[in-house]
């Protein structure tokens, strides 16, 4: 049985922090999709909220999150704000008994994931984390490559990511993402989690994994620079390399197998290229305008079709969770 019967015609969604992922990314598939409404919005600043729910046509917006948590208008709630707080209001959706979506990475540290995690649970209350690469097609047709054999046994990953320090760093302005009150392993939280979750999703489960971080440029009190190396439960082998105070920006993912090959990027939008006996094969797969869009469908029929199980679910972003641990030597 599903969470939703066929006889809900609509899904009334809140949003706890209307910030900028809220704006493209995710906000408009919630109004877009089908079943689904963005019923209301809340942030700790009203006349911002007031403004979100102007802009996008929502009917309520609130300073208060309990506004939205225990209303009996809403039905679900999406929770994007920085991952300090996440913690907290899924504790509070999970005792109104509501489906939540958290944005990623699902919570500071695997310890608070696994709190989060068991409080739904308890509840037999869906949770969703927001990894929406593992609904995106240029991501899904790699998952498609691997699985159909293409590059062979799958035997080793490697990610190198760097980019330079912004204006916000080199000025040393207040920025979530580099302070380790709020992201404790800095960028490496905010943009690793999304490959290291994508490799989860594409060659399962990690069985090991280990690392060693620093902070190389004092720029803030997060790291700045992570390396680290796990093995996957079916024997692949996965090494990765993540500077954010580089001097140049590369973002490239290499998965070997005994036939082939495949290489890709996380976040640049570039193809994705197949090297196997048959040759070399460049595929440019664009993402969706609203990227959360398959994300946030997904959730639709995770709802209301019997058969169907969302690819990013809370027990898969608790995994996540803990290769970030442990590659951040927190576990």
């Amino acid at each position: 049985m599903k969470f939703f019967n066929k006889y809900l015609n609509t899904v009334r969604w809140g949003i706890i922090g209307c910030g900028n992922v809220t704006e493209l990314k995710s906000g408009p598939a919630y109004q877009l999709t089908n079943g689904f409404e963005l019923a209301a919005v809340m942030r700790r600043n009203l006349d911002k909220a007031r403004d979100y729910a102007s802009r996008h046509r929502v009917p309520n917006y609130y300073n208060d999150a309990d506004e939205i948590i225990n209303s009996p208008e809403i039905d679900a709630v999406y929770i994007a704000t920085p991952p300090d707080s996440h913690l907290e209001y899924a504790l509070r959706v999970a005792e109104a008994a509501k489906p939540c979506c958290i944005e990623k990475p699902m919570a500071l540290n695997y310890e608070d994931s696994l709190m989060i995690y068991k409080a739904f649970e308890e509840r037999n209350t869906p949770l969703f984390v927001a990894y929406y690469r593992r609904t995106l097609p240029r991501f899904l047709e790699i998952k498609h490559w691997i699985d159909s054999g293409e590059i062979g046994s799958v035997n080793h990953v490697t990610w190198v990511l760097s980019k330079p320090p912004n204006i916000l760093d080199l000025e040393k302005k207040e920025n979530w993402r580099t302070d380790s009150r709020v992201a404790p392993g800095g960028y490496f939280d905010d943009l690793a989690s999304h490959g290291l979750d994508l490799f989860h999703f594409l060659l399962g489960e990690v069985v090991e994994a280990q690392g060693r971080s620093k902070n190389q440029q004092g720029l803030y009190s997060a790291p700045d620079a992570v390396v680290g190396s796990w093995i996957h439960g079916s024997g692949v082998m996965g090494a990765g390399s993540w500077n954010f105070g580089s001097y140049s920006r590369e973002d490239k993912v290499e998965i070997y197998g005994n036939k082939g090959k495949i290489i890709f990027s996380v976040f640049n939008d570039e193809p994705v290229v197949l090297e196997n006996s048959k040759g070399r094969k460049e595929v440019m797969i664009d993402h969706p305008k609203h990227v959360q869009s398959g994300h946030v469908e997904a959730m639709r029929r995770h709802f209301f079709e019997e058969q169907y199980t969302h690819p990013s679910t809370g027990k898969s972003a608790l995994h996540t969770s803990w290769i970030m641990d442990k590659i951040l030597g927190k576990n």
